[in-house]
Parts: structure tokens; C-alpha cells; sequence
């Protein structure tokens, strides 16, 4: 294999952990913060394998919780690099809980965390490219080029909206929010 490029298997990387009290919010199912602590750390070794490097968690995007989870589920994560740039790795994260006891499993998170390779000196440093071999792992390629192109877009778009969005009691964009204006500047 070309030391410049890997394979999207080479990295992929399967955790899994028992949710325990411990874990638990006042609600009782588990707290968000502890399953974006562990898809941090599946990410971190998913894209540090492929990189060969130490790597930083630069930004997390769509961490939407689509079922709770509950104590003694058990969660397995899987994590894939999904793009590569210069220095930087994208990389897809599935989350799904299992419950021995009742024989459910569920799919409970699907998110996207891009990692930065550093060196020693903690500095950005390249990556190997990304070898593609299945349908479905060009797909996913694609998918974050147009997500990367969208996240551009959105910001722009919001940096805009703030150079022109007017903080008066009569805009008409609040008119049908559920707040009132008690401003009186």
C-alpha cells in the first residue's frame, strides 16, 4: 500500500461500552455530554490511526440524539474517515445502543467530527489520501465535500444576516415568536 494513501478500513475503529448509573441524567436515560465524550475518543483514534499523528478535534456537526439511551444498553460506536484534506479528517460516527435483556438494538447518533493532524511541535501536519474502494465509501466522500460546501455557505449566510438583521420593536421577524421586547435603547 502507498504510504501516502490508506485504505478507509485501515482506520476504522469500533468502540463499545456498558452505560452504567454512573451515566445517568435526573431522567434517567443517559447524559448527551457522556456520549459526546466517547464519540470524541472514537474519533480521536479512528482519525490518529489514519494520520499516524496526534489529532485535535476542530469542530463536531450534526449531534442529533434520535433515540435515548438507557442504563445497561449497551453502546458501540463506529467511526470511519469519511474525507481527507490537507491536514485535516473528516470522520462519520454511528451510534447504536443494544439491549440484551428485551433484544433491542437502536440507532441512536449519527455525527460528523473533523480532526487536525499535528506534529510534534503541534503543528498541523498532511495526511495520508484516502483510497476509496466501495459504492458506499465514495459516497460518503461526496457527502462531506457537500456538507463542507454547506457549512460555508451557512456561515457566510449568518454573517450576513447579522450585518443586516435590525433590533427594533417593530421588525417583523420576532412578530410571530414567542418573546416579548422589553428593550428600550
Amino acid at each position: 500500500m502507498d504510504a501516502n494513501f490508506k485504505e478507509v478500513k485501515y482506520s476504522q475503529t469500533t468502540v463499545s461500552e456498558l452505560m452504567i448509573p454512573a451515566y445517568a441524567n435526573f431522567g434517567g436515560k443517559i447524559h448527551g455530554g457522556i456520549l459526546l465524550s466517547l464519540m470524541d475518543k472514537v474519533a480521536y483514534a479512528c482519525a490518529s490511526k489514519h494520520a499516524g499523528n496526534y489529532c485535535v478535534t476542530v469542530s463536531v456537526e450534526n449531534v442529533d440524539f434520535l433515540e435515548p439511551v438507557e442504563v445497561g444498553e449497551m453502546v458501540t460506536m463506529f467511526a470511519s474517515v469519511n474525507y481527507v484534506g490537507k491536514s485535516s479528517m473528516i470522520v462519520g460516527i454511528k451510534v447504536i445502543a443494544e439491549n440484551f435483556k428485551i433484544g433491542t438494538v437502536k440507532h441512536t447518533n449519527t455525527s460528523y467530527f473533523t480532526m487536525v493532524a499535528k506534529n510534534d511541535q503541534g503543528v498541523p501536519t498532511t495526511v495520508p489520501g484516502l483510497i476509496l474502494e466501495t459504492k458506499e465509501e465514495i459516497k460518503r466522500f461526496l457527502e462531506a465535500i457537500k456538507r463542507k460546501e454547506l457549512k460555508s455557505t451557512y456561515k457566510k449566510e449568518l454573517q450576513n444576516a447579522r450585518l443586516t438583521l435590525l433590533i427594533e420593536p417593530e421588525n417583523n421577524l420576532l412578530s410571530n415568536e414567542r418573546c416579548k421586547i422589553k428593550f428600550h435603547g
